[in-house]
């Protein structure tokens, strides 16, 4: 094959491929602005009502509040639970550190609806239902392997002889870490933060085996709304969540040249 030849085909197939992941965001982006009372394709009239339905829409309000929580919570948890065990890892080797490091991965190789009924097994006789204490720990498993591989690569690359310049100086360990370290590492915790809030965010088995009346996340509510009424506003819903974690994901890239920090 010439070298036209592989060229062309190698454009088409990158553009299939991105036809095929695009091409459902497209059709619910249509959808999104449809007049019907149920989903339908292509729409025959265009209206921003539901969007405004969304907004409208208690259930969806107060999903979104108790997720921004959730996700908070979970993250900040992730990020320092984290950044404690990556340090431990790489700065003080020990016999079986890499069974240890396999450890904090090991939930991204359990399904989710495996992991969310151990869960729930788990947190039940705890009082850990339908509640932020419990959704907050849940997601924190599932959150730690994303935080702690990027950590641990930005810890791969620092160059430890700063730190070591900053103990010859007086320094203590409070103070290498804060002065020296932590602006090190910044963009590997900072991406692990942004993973670790879209992953618990965007959580929906987990909490709907944790959720109950009273603490329902956003795609909890999502799943509950479509039981009963699956019209437009539920791609209305679906776009504006996709804005944003794009929105997040370019404020940060941004600020902290998120993209250099993931490879």
């Amino acid at each position: 094959m010439t070298g036209w030849a592989s060229r062309a085909a190698n454009r088409t197939v990158v553009g299939l491929v991105l036809l095929f992941l695009w091409t459902p965001i497209v059709v619910v982006f249509i959808v999104s602005f449809d007049t019907s009372t149920f989903l339908r394709f292509p729409p025959r009239e265009f209206s921003f009502a539901p969007y405004v339905e969304v907004f409208q829409t208690a259930e969806f309000s107060r999903g979104l509040w108790i997720s921004l929580v959730v996700a908070a919570g979970s993250t900040l948890l992730a990020v320092t639970v984290s950044t404690a065990a990556a340090l431990a890892l790489h700065r003080h080797r020990f016999r079986g550190s890499g069974i240890v490091q396999g450890f904090f991965v090991s939930p991204l190789l359990v399904p989710h609806i495996v992991l969310a009924l151990a869960l729930l097994l788990l947190f039940s006789p705890l009082g850990l239902t339908d509640g932020y204490t419990g959704l907050i720990l849940a997601h924190l498993v599932l959150c730690i392997p994303y935080a702690i591989r990027t950590i641990s690569v930005s810890l791969s690359t620092a160059d430890t002889a700063c730190e070591d310049a900053a103990r010859v100086l007086g320094a203590n360990g409070w103070a290498t870490f804060r002065r020296v370290t932590f602006p090190l590492i910044r963009p590997g915790v900072v991406a692990g933060a942004v993973m670790s809030f879209l992953v618990s965010f965007d959580e929906a088995v987990i909490s709907l085996f944790l959720s109950g009346y009273y603490v329902k996340p956003l795609p909890v509510a999502l799943l509950e709304h479509v039981e009963t009424q699956a019209g437009p506003e539920v791609a209305a819903l679906s776009v504006l969540l996709i804005l944003f974690s794009i929105a997040i994901m370019l404020l940060l890239e941004r600020m902290t040249g998120l993209r250099r920090s993931l490879r």
